[in-house]
């Protein structure tokens, strides 16, 4: 089912699909689209909600209490189709409860849900997540949002960048391709005091670029000249990545705040020993936010 909200002043709509309670759409009041719309041959998807894994696990499978379970990459939501709870002009809620197929993957009872709401033009999206259990839970949870880029015919790939909000001094964890793991003792791009990183698609010739230690929690995506795109603001996260699939000359570029990380080569294979895993005691409650606001450039 595809739900459409929609912000009067501002003419935004933004549509969701309910598998996966995956964002499909955001347009401007131009009917201008921000968001990679699918293609099977490039990327298939075009927003999934990562849960209760995010990226890759060893072989993948990991323990749980010292029990082996199969984990695909980014985990089931993907797959999962969401209960709608709530649908109004500028709201609507998807909810997904444990059951006999998440189980399979992972042991506990929870219920997530996701929340979007366009206000004054700005996208608000609300994860929650609420341990149903009778013992404590561990997961990882982020977001996975591609947004169109280039935005124009005549633009490149490379004439954008990325804007942080605070000046970083950080190196990005590298991706191991054979070993399909991060190399946790190796240092990969470095943002040197500096707030803007260029764009071009050989940075994606090891897939996603992640930087485990960073201060900001907004980042834009931006035309260098026009100054149009996306902003997206990630309080909620720990951790940023970046991805866009090499060798394909894709024309998006996915921005990805995480809770989490796939497999790292400083990490066994129980789950809760993983980098910003995040923790919920029985009948525990936790909320996590994401805003994505368009830019209209000069």
């Amino acid at each position: 089912m595809i739900l459409t909200i929609q912000d009067k002043d501002t003419h935004t709509t933004a549509a969701i699909d309910s598998l996966g309670a995956q964002l499909i759409s955001l347009k401007d009041g131009h009917k201008k689209e921000y968001i990679w719309q699918r293609d099977p041959d490039i990327w298939p998807r075009c927003s999934p909600l990562l849960f209760p894994a995010v990226g890759n696990c060893r072989n993948n499978a990991t323990r749980f209490e010292g029990q082996w379970f199969t984990m695909e990459k980014h985990g089931f939501c993907k797959e999962s189709d969401f209960a709608v709870t709530l649908q109004t002009e500028t709201w609507a809620s998807f909810q997904l409860a444990a059951n006999d197929f998440t189980r399979h993957s992972y042991p506990y009872d929870f219920i997530l849900s996701l929340t979007y709401r366009l206000n004054n033009g700005i996208l608000e999206m609300d994860y929650q997540v609420e341990n149903t259990d009778s013992r404590q839970i561990c997961y990882c949870i982020g977001s996975h949002p591609g947004f169109i880029c280039p935005l124009e015919e005549g633009e490149a790939f490379d004439d954008y960048e990325l804007e942080f909000e605070q000046e970083e001094n950080t190196c990005a964890m590298p991706y191991n391709l054979s070993a399909l793991q991060f190399d946790a003792d190796r240092k990969g791009y470095h943002l040197n005091h500096t707030r803007t990183l260029p764009l071009s698609y050989e940075l994606f010739e090891n897939d996603a670029i992640s930087f485990d230690e960073i201060k900001s929690r907004k980042v834009a995506l931006l035309h260098r000249k026009t100054r149009r795109g996306v902003l997206v603001s990630y309080p909620g996260f720990e951790t940023v990545a970046f991805w866009t699939p090499y060798g394909k000359n894709a024309p998006f570029l996915c921005i990805e705040p995480w809770n989490g990380c796939g497999i790292r080569s400083d990490e066994d294979d129980e789950f809760i020993h993983r980098h910003h895993v995040q923790i919920l005691k029985p009948g525990e409650t936790k909320h996590y936010s994401l805003q994505i606001c368009i830019l209209k450039g000069f």
